[in-house]
């Protein structure tokens, strides 16, 4: 290396390559070969002549504080016999010298050949007889770390890091699981189309085959291996004090989970909480442009980057990379970093979250869509695109170059308010990187995106499941894969969703409203124009309370019972709180906590609170009586306000009429408000108004309102605008 230009690719690679031959040349030390003999043969005693082992490659360098480039070095499994063990190891010393790992070196401020290295030798792990995978002890989009995210497939686990197939993803909260409870906030079934298996031909050693459609619909994990897993990743997490990155594999001889690997995260670990980094795309430009969404896939981070495709298909090409161009291809490796560091977007049409682009991505901080599937199909070299992670797990590919604005906010400087500022939050995937906003919990989690988005399907089409004509039995069928009890598809599903926000603020309360479809919006549910009639004015109609305690549909709002109870029992989730939506009497509020009861869910055990929805003028008039019910109010100004001026808020013509400001909305709100604090209850808003108004938020904390829930998107603005 004395010569060595570390700004020449020429000079890297001629030095690589001499550094590679020295050592291919090179001899074993007697004793250091007589040692990793002695110990080969100590595993053939213990599991027979000329066992199978993986040799892996460690750097103590390899992954520093903050750096982490997948796959440095390089893995070997299946070795078998002693002469095979010992090329391995050489291969493995060479390793430390490609072309790609020089340059991670000298990156990294590593000096070349003053860095340590050890070979591990482990017994293999017949996985290719089972199922392998990787877990993070962090969330790797948003940096949460009280979970633990794993990643499952069958077979060798090869295909998971590159991304060759769709793995199941599970997710398990920390803080109960260390309290003995079985905080499975996720099971998302994936593809796994493929699977790696060890092959007979030594020049092959390994090769993939199709799984079956049974196995495909099933998960790969069974509940206690989850939770078995989890609770190893903290007892490595709380080992190394550090978050971590960990490959697993399950053993198809004797059925036993194994460790095999583990190295520190090196991503979200080092974010800067304090700074608040927001990316919005320019919505109007969207629609004034027309621009269409080319493709989408899984989007890893949350920024948006724009620019020209260049396609690239072979890593050979990636000399013809130019800095700021989108690369296209269908997945990445280490040979691809070069080409990554210049991007300013990657798509792919292969891979997962875990796979080597979303790592390298991640950590370079470029926006990266995966697993597309027809990227590279339609996007050719020239287009230009706009690449938006911003909105979510679905990353969207537009047409051309759309604006967008970058906001950036130091939350360590916000003021503190004397009243409580919590959010509104219906979507659970958003729910971990919204945690990180200025919050005081969640004053409404909304159950509808949970039911149309995630389970699509009405609940009283899963509880008559066996009463439905075949066509539509099929349709469930293809929607409930894994699940033969379906109405336990429904309670499992919703208690994910509505888990996933509780643990994403534990131990800050969570507020979830019981279900508030209106009838239309149940009908465009599959099945459900069997059990929903058509209304004049669904607003009006057969909605939230009244429908819990009526014989034709309590069967449904069981379901929903039993996913809370299922929430605060099983999960240890003891900070959701539940509210009933448009409740017109008290006596429909005692009817609908008789409902409750019948699941085991009752007002204050074991510390439980129901609250009601404040949003029809009879709430506000009888607020004593429903005060004599329930744990307290939120009020929802939007129907509050529609319902006390005899406003359509969604017909133009007269929605200019009056807002929340209207002296009479204030007036039975300053009422609602007083009440509550005289009878020592919560009270509380959920509405628009807040935002959109802050003299009317101004009022709002004048007369001692326990707490405003906004929208995630207008906390900041509100607090700086109250704190004046």
């Amino acid at each position: 290396f004395q010569n060595f230009n570390p700004r020449s690719l020429r000079s890297i690679q001629e030095i690589g390559e001499r550094c590679r031959i020295v050592i291919s040349k090179g001899e074993f030390p007697d004793d250091l070969k007589k040692e990793i003999l002695d110990a080969y043969s100590q595993l053939a005693q213990k599991y027979g002549p000329n066992p199978n082992v993986a040799v892996r490659t460690s750097g103590v360098c390899e992954d520093m504080p903050n750096v982490s480039f997948a796959g440095q070095f390089e893995t070997y499994l299946n070795v078998i016999g002693g002469d095979e063990l010992l090329k391995a190891v050489r291969k493995s010393i060479i390793s430390t010298f490609t072309d790609r790992a020089i340059v991670y070196r000298q990156e990294n401020k590593i000096p070349q050949l003053k860095f340590a290295l050890s070979v591990g030798v482990q017994i293999m792990v017949r996985s290719d007889l089972a199922s392998s995978g990787v877990m993070f002890s962090c969330d790797t989009e948003s940096g949460f770390g009280d979970v633990v995210l794993i990643n499952a497939s069958y077979g060798l686990g090869e295909n998971v890091v590159k991304g060759m197939v769709e793995p199941d993803q599970y997710y398990v909260f920390e803080t109960t699981l260390k309290q003995g409870f079985k905080p499975i906030l996720e099971k998302r079934l994936g593809k796994k189309l493929i699977k790696l298996i060890y092959n007979k031909n030594p020049k092959r050693p390994t090769r993939n085959i199709i799984v079956s459609l049974k196995d495909r619909q099933k998960f790969v994990l069974q509940d206690e291996e989850i939770l078995s897993l989890a609770k190893w990743s903290v007892l490595i997490e709380d080992h190394y004090k550090r978050a971590m990155d960990i490959e697993w594999a399950k053993d198809g001889r004797d059925n036993k989970l194994y460790i095999v690997q583990a190295r520190p995260e090196t991503v979200q670990s080092r974010k800067n909480i304090n700074i608040l980094e927001e990316y919005a795309i320019d919505k109007s430009k969207i629609k004034n442009q027309k621009s269409k969404i080319l493709v989408t896939g899984l989007s890893v981070g949350s920024k948006i980057g724009q620019g020209r495709v260049n396609r690239i298909m072979d890593a050979k090409d990636i000399k013809k990379f130019k800095k700021g161009e989108v690369l296209v291809t269908d997945m990445t490796d280490p040979d691809w970093v070069p080409a990554m560091k210049l991007a300013s977007a990657i798509v792919t049409d292969r891979g997962g979250r875990t796979c080597h682009a979303a790592i390298v991505s991640r950590e370079l901080g470029v926006p990266c869509i995966v697993g597309t599937g027809n990227a590279a199909r339609v996007l050719k070299t020239g287009d230009e695109i706009t690449v938006n992670c911003s909105e979510g797990e679905i990353g969207k590919v537009y047409q051309g170059i759309i604006s967008f604005k970058i906001k950036k906010t130091d939350i360590s400087k916000l003021p503190k308010l004397p009243i409580k500022i919590m959010l509104n939050l219906g979507e659970p995937d958003q729910a971990f990187k919204m945690s990180f906003i200025p919050n005081d919990g969640v004053g409404l989690a909304r159950e509808e995106f949970i039911i149309a988005n995630k389970i699509k399907i009405h609940p009283l089409a899963l509880v008559n499941y066996k009463k439905l004509p075949k066509l539509l039995k099929n349709k469930i069928d293809k929607a409930t894969y894994g699940y033969s009890d379906k109405t336990e598809f429904f309670v499992e599903k919703l208690a994910e969703g509505i888990a996933k926000i509780g643990a994403a603020f534990y131990p800050k309360e969570v507020i979830v409203r019981f279900s508030d479809f209106k009838t239309n919006e149940y009908r465009s549910l599959i099945g459900g124009e069997l059990y929903e009639p058509l209304e004049e004015n669904p607003m009006l109609g057969w909605r939230g309370a009244s429908r819990y305690y009526d014989e034709k549909f309590a069967p449904a709002f069981l379901l929903e019972c039993r996913a809370i109870k299922k929430i605060r029992e099983e999960m240890g989730l003891n900070n959701v709180s539940v509210m009933v939506p448009f409740c017109r009497t008290p006596e429909e509020g005692e009817k609908v906590l008789a409902i409750m009861k019948k699941t085991g869910l009752v007002k204050e055990k074991d510390g439980l609170k129901v609250y009601v929805m404040c949003e029809i003028p009879s709430n506000a008039i009888l607020i004593e009586e429903f005060l004599d019910i329930f744990d307290g109010v939120s009020i929802g100004s939007n129907d509050l306000t529609q319902l006390i001026m005899g406003l359509d808020r969604d017909n133009f013509l007269i929605s200019g009429i009056a807002n929340e400001n209207n002296s009479a909305v204030k007036k039975i709100i300053k009422r609602v408000i007083k009440i509550c604090k005289e009878k020592n209850k919560y009270c509380g808003i959920c509405g628009q108004a807040p935002s959109d108004f802050p003299d009317f938020a101004e009022f709002l904390v004048k007369e001692g309102i326990e707490s405003m829930s906004l929208n995630p998107d207008t906390i900041i603005k509100t607090i700086l605008n109250l704190s004046r």
